[in-house]
């Protein structure tokens, strides 16, 4: 537990150490809150719907770019090789990683409390689905996140990390877009699939535990599959 954590500690600095975590948070505040700001300002509603109806589009976006350096630039590198020399399992290495880009993008979400702050001082609002919005939001960045690990572990190249990781994470907000096309039989299905159900059930307040596996599924299947691929790296 203690390489894992001087791992973790590592990866997380490497985000600052560089402009690239800096640039993709500041991009993804900047248009959060052009969102948020354009129903408080421009439409003269004290209402964070702007913002919360797009966010799940805007993480398919963020995520991705947060997560293609993980492993595509230890590949590229040829650091990889030298990190499983050392004397750590392949889950710690997995999970570490994990763990650096998924704080990354509970700090950006955490940066958007701002705006419900505000709302509170000039407006009322409820706080109750506004939390269940902002518990929707860290699993859908978790669930991305798994999905942008296991991309970057499957390539040296974090532009196709990052391509690969936004269509998966695209198609599974877009198929719930696309419900009304589909014939009454798949209907069921492909709700249940897609990600825009279960975050319009949790951000109505409603936490059910279908939700809660259906976030956790994902993320333990990409997860198993990345720590699979680690590990048949490491035995090449």
């Amino acid at each position: 537990m203690n390489s894992m954590r001087t791992l973790l500690g590592k990866e997380v600095k490497s985000y600052f150490a560089s402009p690239i975590a800096y640039i993709v948070i500041s991009v993804f505040l900047i248009m959060s809150g052009w969102f948020f700001t354009s129903s408080l300002f421009l439409i003269g509603q004290s209402s964070m719907d702007s913002f919360l109806s797009i966010a799940p589009l805007l993480l398919t976006f963020f995520v991705p770019a947060i997560t293609m350096k993980l492993f595509a630039e230890e590949l590229k590198l040829g650091t990889f090789e030298v990190l499983t020399t050392l004397p750590i399992k392949d889950s710690e290495i997995v999970l570490a990683k994990y763990l650096s880009a998924l704080f990354v993008i509970a700090a950006a979400i955490g940066l958007t409390l701002i705006y419900p702050v505000t709302l509170i001082i000039i407006g009322k609002i409820d706080i109750g689905e506004i939390f269940c919005t902002y518990i929707g939001m860290l699993l859908t960045g978790a669930a991305f996140a798994s999905i942008g690990l296991f991309t970057s572990s499957i390539t040296r190249n974090q532009i196709i990390a990052f391509i690969l990781s936004f269509v998966i994470c695209f198609a599974m907000f877009l198929l719930g877009k696309s419900i009304m096309l589909l014939p009454p039989g798949l209907i069921e299905l492909v709700e249940y699939i897609s990600i825009d159900s279960h975050i319009n059930n949790i951000s109505k307040g409603v936490i059910d535990s279908r939700d809660i596996v259906y976030f956790g599924s994902i993320i333990g299947f990409f997860y198993f599959l990345t720590l699979s691929w680690v590990s048949s790296r490491r035995w090449k």
